[in-house]
C-alpha cells in the first residue's frame, strides 16, 4: 500500500492484516474496501505472492 509519492502506507487494524489464499480473493477485497483504504491515505496497492510482486502499483483513483 502506497501514497501518491510512492511511499509505503502503514494501515493498522483489519485493513493492514489481510492475507488471501488466491489472487481472485485479494482483488475482490480491494474492490470492496478501496474507499476505506483511500480514507487511510492509500493511493495505490501492489499484489504480492509471498515476496514476488505479481502486479502493481495499481491506483485506487479513477
Amino acid at each position: 500500500m502506497e501514497n501518491a509519492a510512492g511511499e509505503e502506507v502503514a494501515v493498522v487494524g483489519d485493513l493492514g492484516a489481510e492475507r488471501f489464499a488466491n489472487q481472485s480473493d485479494a482483488e475482490s477485497w480491494v474492490g470492496e474496501v478501496f474507499g476505506d483504504l483511500v480514507a487511510e491515505g492509500v493511493d495505490a496497492v501492489t499484489l504480492f505472492e509471498l515476496e514476488r510482486r505479481v502486479y502493481g502499483p495499481m491506483s485506487l483513483h479513477p
